[in-house]
């Protein structure tokens, strides 16, 4: 194991530009530089390295990071390899520690189910291509299904035989533990006998990210109703299904070049899709899509097209997990093929420029797809028809986008024949439950006798989410840098104290016991607070560092800007612009006090609608209630008045 100490000595010596810059052209914008990203495909640079504060982000995909991060996403190396490439390229010797039992076990597990997996496919492999059995029955149905030579060995299908222990001997005679062999999912213990999962079935190697195989999939070739045509490899520690999508090995460098991902089921559709040169395909296998699963594709694309055989019987049990896509503020088209078709088949039957062509000129929003396969079932039924609204609404109201929920509204109106106020009214209510800190739609013009006190609720809220942001924008930016703070000391003296920006805030929000809406927030503003307890100030490089990716890529959010103020304004033109240092304590002090007077005014706005229901007893303590939260309200205001610029 690498000790901390040379971790941070790795991190500290590493220069980001130095490393980005043998994968990226980089030329330099100010203070940063500019380039090309390496993730996604672009003609205008957004790619921006930062080296004071030893940091990417991508203002086109949202990639970001250290220099660690970087290499892990474009070289795919794991986190120790990355520091390992790091440590030689900067002449770090490494002195590893010695690694705890519990740290030895688990790596040496993870190790041998990843060497106990490559012993299986090679077995595989070998029983495909060298035995008479493999040949005849596995082979011949790989080319019987169109597969070719290359793409059957790109893929490393393979053959288990009939023998229902011949993986499992083999195994044994290579010195493999069985136990192991067991946790990998290759056998299944019945008494005191070992039989393969796989015994009589084709396989498709499951790839990770960097192409190690992590598990497997078996169809059986026969028409024996006593087994399921398809088989996986169990949950191990190595392979959870709900985080892998087959052939995303293969398909991720195309999935990035073309910035988009064709999601289809099975192993043969992505295959066959390869076959013809489409190679941005990757399968969910027969189950419903998984955040992971998503947030895989998301970090190679926002774009994701479906591809539905000409069945549309189990469509509507897929809308879940695309609702899932819309979510993420990521885009899903829909590919319907014709009847009888799916993109296994139509590809085997069809040129590529024709698989493309029909994808291209088929693809439909999901929106509208829905819309449509719904429509179909409503019979002119009111009752189903109100159902169809409101399931439309339901995803609309997923998709972050006001711009994109204002389109979809409008499709929807004109597809359905409904007035578009009408639709806003209800997707404001919907966005009103799930969301507290949500801005309603534009609407032309109010329904009848509406009861829209809740919307100023509302509005608080949101102006408390947008103080809480700007609060820890601050501290994440100038939480080193001092200012000089004024006050009157018990004499009535002015006094001025050089204050540092991320105590003094700390300080008043825990004299406030003030917790953060928003828990990734509150996990940042917590290592704060902890480093306020033991008098120590943060650094900026500690947080885009920092092992919780959550709180890494917040931070970099934060402190990552598209735009520079250009030197030449005052050296031309003479025009001077204040940046946010030359009036921190300004920005610092009503930053503060406006969060508080935000949380009061939410307050007392709660308080004057519990006043509308409630008794007289009720009543009276709320009215004393509500003339405290006013008194407050009224002395924050005045302090704010009151701040002197020095």
């Amino acid at each position: 194991m690498i000790p901390e100490s040379t971790v941070s000595l790795i991190l500290e010596t590493a220069r980001i530009e130095e490393v980005i810059g043998e994968y990226v052209h980089l030329r330099r914008r100010g203070a940063n530089l500019v380039g090309l990203c390496p993730f996604h495909s672009e003609k205008t640079p957004s790619f921006t390295v930062s080296p004071l504060k030893g940091f990417y982000k991508c203002f086109g995909c949202g990639a970001a990071g250290n220099v660690v991060k970087f290499l892990m996403e474009y070289e795919h190396y794991t986190y120790i390899e990355a520091l390992r490439y790091l440590a030689r390229k900067y002449n770090i010797e490494i002195e590893e520690r010695e690694p705890t039992e519990e740290e030895i076990q688990k790596a040496n597990e993870k190790e041998s189910l990843y060497s106990v997996n490559a012993m299986a496919a090679e077995f595989f492999k070998t029983q495909l291509w060298e035995t008479p059995e493999g040949r005849n029955i596995g082979l011949s149905y790989f080319e019987e299904r169109g597969f070719q030579h290359p793409i059957i060995q790109r893929f490393q299908l393979g053959y288990s035989p009939m023998q229902k222990d011949a993986l499992y001997i083999y195994a044994l005679s290579k010195g493999f533990d069985p136990d192991y062999i067991e946790k990998a999912g290759l056998i299944i213990k019945h008494g005191n006998e070992y039989i393969d999962r796989f015994f009589n079935r084709v396989i498709f190697p499951i790839h990770n990210q960097s192409g190690r195989i992590i598990g497997f999939g078996g169809r059986i070739l026969t028409n024996d109703k006593l087994f399921p045509k398809y088989i996986n490899t169990p949950e191990t520690e190595i392979y959870h299904k709900s985080n892998v999508l087959y052939g995303f090995y293969q398909a991720r460098k195309q999935i990035a070049d073309t910035n988009n991902c064709y999601l289809v089921e099975g192993y043969t559709d992505v295959i066959s899709m390869n076959q013809i040169g489409v190679s941005n395909v990757v399968a969910s296998s027969g189950t419903s899509l998984t955040p992971g699963q998503i947030h895989l594709i998301k970090r190679y694309t926002p774009n994701v097209t479906i591809l539905y055989d000409g069945d549309t019987a189990g469509i509507k049990a897929s809308f879940r997990g695309i609702d899932m896509i819309l979510q993420e503020g990521m885009n899903v088209r829909i590919v319907l093929f014709p009847k009888d078709h799916d993109p296994d088949s139509f590809a085997r039957s069809h040129r590529t420029e024709e698989v493309v062509s029909f994808i291209t000129e088929k693809a439909q929003h999901f929106i509208g797809f829905k819309t449509n396969v719904l429509l179909d079932e409503t019979q002119n039924d009111p009752i189903k028809r109100s159902a169809l609204i409101k399931e439309i609404l339901d995803s609309i109201a997923l998709v972050p986008s006001s711009i994109a929920r204002s389109e979809f509204i409008k499709y929807t109106s004109e597809t359905l024949n409904i007035p578009e106020q009408t639709l806003l009214y209800e997707l404001n209510k919907i966005l009103s439950r799930k969301y507290k800190n949500f801005k309603p739609e534009p609407q032309p013009l109010s329904p009848p006798n509406l009861q829209i006190d809740s919307n100023q609720e509302i509005a608080e809220e949101r102006n408390i989410t947008h103080q809480e942001y700007n609060i820890i924008r601050l501290l994440l930016n100038h939480g080193e840098k001092n200012f000089e703070f004024q006050f009157d000391d018990e004499s009535g003296q002015q006094q001025f104290m050089k204050v540092n920006t991320s105590h003094f805030i700390v300080s008043e929000l825990i004299e406030d016991d003030y917790e953060f809406s928003s828990p990734v927030l509150q996990k940042l503003y917590q290592e704060y607070k902890a480093a306020f307890e033991k008098n120590i100030i943060l650094p900026e490089k500690y947080f885009i560092n920092h092992p919780d990716e959550e709180i890494a890529n917040i931070a970099m959010n934060f402190l990552a800007s598209n735009y520079q103020i250009s030197e030449n304004w005052f050296k031309q033109k003479g025009i001077f612009t204040p940046k946010e240092i030359d009036k921190l304590k300004d920005l610092v002090i009503n930053s503060v006090y406006n969060l508080r007077l935000r949380r009061i005014e939410l307050e007392i706005n709660k308080v004057q609608q519990e006043l509308q229901r409630a008794d007289w007893e009720e009543a009276w303590n709320l009215l004393k209630q509500l003339n405290d939260l006013n008194v407050s309200k009224s002395q924050i205001s005045k302090k704010l008045g009151r701040i002197i610029l020095k």
